[in-house]
């Protein structure tokens, strides 16, 4: 982290859709140069004037100038944060010389990122780095895959406290939701189809559990590819389009955890079919849905919301259930408060966290917990039966 930095946090990338909520909801809770000193980011200096005006966010409300393409903007833009918040994707795209800048400044590091493949090719590039010069760097701090990440960390700290230990079998099951998946969602997809035509041998990473888990292996994981009826809910499940992303972040949490759910744990995520519905959410993203930049209404993004339910089963059978409830749709206004929180928590709780390339859960863990459900609207419940 860069103790000398005029700013706590830079939101970069806040003329775009997600960035710009990720202000609004900065400059409606913080104000400016209070208790959390943030700034904007981006490549035009007048839309940056046009966006602050437009949110509301306070006439000194501080504007960077700064362009993915142009190295010197981006490493002056790191120079004076402690951390930035970047909505600037896809980030195989876009991001690769900002995490790099990070890790050799020291800076710590926030994105959006569902995008495997690349994740995989910064951490064999940047961890050791990081590591070295104190830059925490958190990938994937939105609905893919905090909601998820963290329901496994809390339903396994609800096993050790009503079974004594944690258990090496986890179920994450998306029993409802209202609201699509981001544009940024879409296009990371396909910028990561696009780089797997280019190089096959990225597929072996898209397809493995345990890409983000450099030298360890785990054991055979559920497919979760196909419908059927969940026993222990009683009703069909199909598969969940983020699970592709998720359950890796959930093995490599489990890893940086020191193994903390056993080198043996095994997780599958799903959804509850809703006849009539797309389990998938595919009909959510690509030409039909939004584009980079676009989004739902307000009034979509406040009616949305998402129910998460994750059941522990110890090796002797016992269960234990926990859920994750956002107040908002998944893909803008739950993602927009969740990652500008996770931010703020790095920044102002976490001073004890090394360097590295972490997830946000194993990093942040309890503190996250609490921060989120004080302020980003999501809610932790022991439903045990």
């Amino acid at each position: 982290m860069n103790p000398k930095a005029e700013f706590d946090i830079i939101v970069y990338g806040a003329t775009g859709f997600t960035g710009r909520l990720v202000a609004e909801h900065l400059a409606a809770r913080y104000g400016v140069g209070g208790e959390v000193k943030w700034a904007m980011a981006g490549r035009s200096a007048d839309k940056l004037v046009q966006v602050r005006d437009e949110i509301g966010a306070p006439a000194d409300t501080p504007l960077i100038v700064a362009d993915a393409g142009d190295a010197a903007s981006v490493a002056a833009m790191v120079a004076r944060t402690r951390c930035i918040l970047t909505t600037v994707g896809p980030y195989q795209l876009y991001g690769s010389d900002l995490v790099a800048a990070c890790a050799a400044a020291g800076t710590d590091y926030l994105d959006l990122s569902g995008e495997p493949t690349w994740m995989s090719q910064m951490i064999a590039a940047h961890h050791a780095a990081a590591q070295a010069s104190g830059a925490r760097i958190l990938f994937s701090c939105g609905f893919d895959s905090i909601p998820f990440e963290l329901g496994v960390y809390f339903v396994e700290q609800i096993a050790t406290a009503r079974l004594g230990g944690p258990v090496p079998r986890v179920k994450g099951r998306v029993r409802a939701m209202k609201g699509g998946l981001s544009g940024g969602t879409a296009a990371s997809g396909a910028a990561t189809m696009a780089a797997i035509q280019k190089d096959p041998a990225l597929l072996g990473v898209m397809i493995n559990p345990f890409s983000l888990t450099p030298g360890f292996q785990g054991p055979e994981q559920p497919r979760g590819d196909k419908a059927h009826l969940d026993e222990d809910l009683g009703q069909e499940v199909g598969p969940f389009m983020m699970a592709t992303i998720n359950t890796k972040n959930v093995h490599r949490s489990n890893l940086l955890q020191g193994h903390a759910y056993g080198a043996d744990f095994t997780y599958d995520e799903m959804a509850v079919v809703i006849p009539g519905a797309a389990t998938e959410f595919t009909s959510l993203g690509g030409a039909g849905g939004p584009q980079p930049g676009e989004g739902p209404s307000k009034e979509e993004r406040d009616t949305g919301f998402y129910d998460l339910l994750f059941i522990a089963t110890a090796a002797d059978g016992r269960q234990v259930r926990g859920s994750v409830f956002g107040d908002r749709d998944p893909g803008y206004g739950s993602t927009s408060k969740i990652i500008a929180e996770t931010a703020i928590c790095l920044v102002h709780e976490a001073p004890d966290v090394a360097g590295g390339i972490w997830t946000p859960g194993a990093a942040l863990g309890d503190r996250l917990v609490k921060r989120l459900a004080d302020r980003a609207g999501l809610s932790f419940k022991d439903e045990t039966l």
